[in-house]
């Protein structure tokens, strides 16, 4: 008698994701000659993963290239079901992901008027403004002139969902982006707000903490892609594709009585 063989081969790709290391596990069951894969999202916020495969006599329950949000905490979430289509011919099916912190979904930030990032009596100015030619092409990200283990505020309120502080390597090429020490706070508009550069241990939230407006964050450094002591910050949203769509805020200041823009070059004190 002759048997037939059955092939299945399982081609698990790593998650792929950008800026941040995320907490994301996908688990592969089978159930009744189907296989289910469940995703679970350890993270404190949202996050968009675009789903692609490959298959040989299988059918698959959602479209290739899907891109889902999975909320925050989601546990063994049924994300995808492979079935052999003809269960005596040889079948087969490969995935990736890749993963990005937040809702992508998410065009449009709020008009809240955002506090400067430091202490109250004090004066920064703005080393690089929107759009600035050294790392901010494109981009609507502000460095302010925080000297090293300056105090560094929340400039809006939220939860934290990313901290990075084990770093002390710094370089002035994109290369050391990687030891960007960081922390990301969540908006209520779901956009979210990023602390770049802080000295090695220099956080004093942990993810999860709900921060309010001017509360101390942590302290300024040297790390990561950096040519000296700053504060980098930023309001944005993810896209899928790994790049931001980031938002122009305007600030509180000493210097006029309606909140604005901040100016490259220019100083702004915080009397708040």
């Amino acid at each position: 008698m002759k048997f037939l063989q059955l092939f299945v081969f399982f081609f698990t790709f790593s998650l792929f994701h950008s800026q941040e290391d995320l907490n994301i596990t996908i688990e592969k069951e089978k159930v009744d000659g189907d296989y289910i894969l469940y995703i679970s999202n350890n993270e404190l916020a949202p996050v968009s993963i675009e789903f692609t495969y490959e298959t040989k006599n299988m059918d698959v329950s959602i479209p290739n290239s899907t891109i889902k949000v999975i909320p925050a905490n989601t546990k063994r979430e049924i994300f995808a079901k492979f079935s052999p289509k003809e269960k005596f011919e040889p079948y087969s099916f490969k995935y990736k992901n890749y993963y990005v912190l937040g809702d992508i979904n998410v065009s449009k930030a709020d008009d809240t008027t955002y506090w400067l990032p430091y202490e109250k009596d004090k004066t920064e100015s703005i080393y690089q403004g929107y759009n600035g030619n050294f790392s901010h092409q494109n981009a609507y990200s502000l460095d302010f002139s925080h000297k090293f283990n300056s105090k560094v505020t929340a400039s809006r309120g939220g939860k934290v969902v990313f901290v990075k502080s084990d770093s002390d390597k710094f370089c002035s090429t994109k290369d050391c982006a990687q030891y960007n020490n960081k922390i990301i706070i969540l908006h209520s508009d779901q956009t979210l707000g990023e602390y770049v550069h802080l000295k090695k241990n220099g956080s004093v939230v942990r993810k999860g903490d709900i921060v309010e407006q001017g509360q101390l964050i942590g302290y300024s450094g040297n790390t990561g892609w950096s040519k000296g002591p700053h504060l980098h910050f930023s309001v944005f949203t993810n896209k899928i594709n790994g790049e931001r769509t980031y938002y122009k805020t305007k600030f509180r200041v000493k210097e006029s009585p309606n909140p604005i823009y901040l100016q490259e070059k220019e100083k702004y004190t915080r009397n708040y």
